[in-house]
């Protein structure tokens, strides 16, 4: 029997690409453990996002690169990831355990923001990841009755707890004045409590902070820029002319901020209609692709208009959770893959984020 040797299976393996990064696997740190028993090959492939486009190409490109080194003739892959910590600014203080902070803005009120934020949350840690989400809509905060949770959170180590939904850790003012108490407060209040809600809440180990903005490009916008390293920013929009004028605002607000745009979402995006079986561009048609190419961004989706997402809200059970395979779901879906592996992408590269749009294919 031929002896196998670490050097000839490394190099065979340093054959396989990422496709993205155009990097070898093993370059890359993605081959780990590698271990011979015989003619038995063993080791993990580590990925870096939980939404890996070409997973099983490249779990089938490396099992086969293996097999061809001579002697081989058995090869046991074990896929994980490990989400990398997204760069940031080094004047700023990152949040302890968070790798990744994503926010979700729109620039108006009306267009979805929140579900949006609540279902790329939940998409996420359906992926297996481990996520937060945080509500800085102080004014109107809408996710306690989005995810069904309202309780007090508990107090441990002289920071709050955040409640739990579907695998996401969340927090609230929402938990904190419950009811209709209006919160009536001036910029330097709404400061001190985003600065609280991130660095005085237990979030432990994040790989994933959504953090759902309130409409508009003022202060809470203004706090989490100055205060943390964001990874990115998800702008949220409608068809129509009305909704898009302010996202360009919203856009403009985060490069004066140095925040990167992951993409565009665009949400109420058409109307299937359920008798003859039409789309209707109920809100006009094209905006999120209008806007990510002005802005050479990503048009991270498409979410279809139906009842079925506004009764999911109301109702605190996410489209995602409560009903995966329909289209909106799907759409959550693809939005929260398409923001996964830009991340991880950027995280890799160091460098600028990807261009991604709707239907994007890999190959090893």
């Amino acid at each position: 029997m031929t002896a196998i040797n670490k050097e000839s299976v490394l190099a065979s393996l340093a054959t396989v690409k990422d496709p993205d990064l155009n990097r070898d696997i093993v370059s890359l740190n993605f081959v780990r453990d590698l271990r011979i028993e015989g003619a038995n090959v063993k080791f993990r492939l580590v990925l870096t996002t939980p939404a890996y486009p070409v997973k099983e190409k490249l779990e089938h490109a490396a099992r086969e690169a293996v097999l061809s080194v001579r002697g081989v003739e058995t090869v046991e892959v074990k896929m994980e990831f490990d989400i990398p910590k997204g760069r940031g600014a080094n004047d700023k203080q990152a949040v302890p355990g968070v790798k990744n902070i994503i926010a979700v803005s729109s620039g108006k009120g009306g267009v979805g923001k929140s579900t949006v934020a609540v279902n790329l949350a939940v998409a996420l840690a359906r992926m297996g990841a481990k996520v937060g989400l945080l509500d800085t809509d102080v004014y109107g905060p809408n996710v306690p009755i989005m995810v069904g949770v309202n309780e007090e959170p508990q107090v441990a180590e002289g920071k709050l707890v955040p409640l739990n939904a579907y695998n996401v850790k969340v927090m609230s003012i929402g938990f904190l004045n419950r009811g209709d108490k209006p919160v009536v407060w001036r910029g330097p209040m709404l400061h001190t409590a985003v600065k609280q809600f991130l660095y005085d809440v237990l979030w432990g180990e994040i790989d994933y902070l959504i953090v759902d903005m309130p409409p508009g490009t003022g202060d809470a916008q203004l706090s989490l820029a100055q205060l943390v390293p964001v990874q990115g920013a998800v702008l949220v929009t409608t068809p129509q002319e009305v909704a898009m004028a302010d996202v360009r605002k919203a856009f403009n607000m985060f490069e004066q901020v140095h925040i990167p745009v992951l993409g565009i979402v665009e949400n109420m995006s058409y109307f299937i209609c359920p008798n003859c079986s039409e789309r209707h561009s109920i809100f006009g048609a094209g905006g999120g692709e209008t806007l990510s190419k002005l802005f050479r961004t990503s048009l991270l989706g498409q979410v279809p208009l139906s009842s079925d997402v506004r009764e999911s809200g109301d109702s605190g059970v996410p489209v995602v959770a409560g009903a995966p395979d329909c289209p909106q779901a799907k759409a959550f879906t693809q939005i929260a893959e398409n923001v996964a592996a830009q991340l991880s992408i950027a995280a890799m590269k160091g460098d600028s984020l990807p261009v991604i749009s709707i239907g994007d294919s890999f190959s090893v």
